[in-house]
């Protein structure tokens, strides 16, 4: 990815603007606002400057995503994961989920834009390699790998979502309020469950959910 690009002496820009500054305003916004919010013209307002200023040191939106997102994936932890493949697999879906947790914005970037930091991608290699030492094929590894993705991700975009919604209002959902209605003589587990149902589902129950899917996925021998 580029770096503070030179264009000759005759092109001015604001002696204060800097990539690692834009990248710094970039997140704060991705951070507070979400990366919907975040635009030329919205992260120029953030740093006293203008659009076109920005443009001498990033291409576009995109390549301010990746430079945040790299930002971020250079300064994760790689923990030492088990050696036994399946607690290896176990432990490094559980770290993706945490970081990503930590991190919703990005979990938005990289499913709407299919953008991908370099840098991250020893957790997926990690993930595959756990795959392949119990005996799965590389094809089937990608697969197990997808599996355990699609899950972090589809649970934390839920998560993000319904923190986006009770930031604007403390209303039940939709789905609450109807499953609340529902007639016990033909929805009777529906209905028993109705009470509790908004605290039922709103538990956080990704490390036995991942464990589950592992067990399933990598199967005790």
């Amino acid at each position: 990815m580029p770096a503070d690009r030179s264009r000759g002496k005759n092109v001015g820009r604001p002696p204060r603007l800097s990539v690692d500054a834009i990248i710094a305003a970039a997140d704060r916004i991705l951070r507070a606002e979400g990366a919907e919010k975040l635009s030329m013209r919205r992260l120029a307002a953030e740093l006293d400057s203008t659009p076109m200023a920005l443009y001498y040191h990033v291409r576009d939106k995109d390549e301010l995503l990746l430079l945040v997102i790299e930002s971020h994936a250079r300064r994760l932890p790689r923990p030492h994961f088990p050696e036994d493949p399946k607690e290896r697999l176990l432990a490094a879906a559980l770290t993706l989920y945490e970081l990503l947790s930590e991190r919703l914005w990005i979990v938005e970037v990289l499913t709407s834009d299919g953008l991908a930091a370099p840098s991250a991608m020893w957790m997926v290699e990690a993930m595959l390699q756990a795959s392949v030492d119990y005996g799965h094929t590389p094809d089937h590894s990608v697969y197990v790998y997808r599996t355990i993705w699609n899950y972090i991700v589809g649970n934390l975009m839920l998560r993000l979502n319904r923190e986006r919604r009770r930031a604007h209002t403390d209303s039940p959902v939709h789905c609450d309020r109807i499953i609340a209605d529902l007639p016990p003589d033909t929805h009777p587990r529906l209905a028993a469950a109705s009470p509790r149902w908004a605290e039922l589902t709103s538990r956080d129950t990704h490390r036995e959910a991942l464990a589950a899917i592992v067990d399933a996925l990598l199967p005790d021998r």
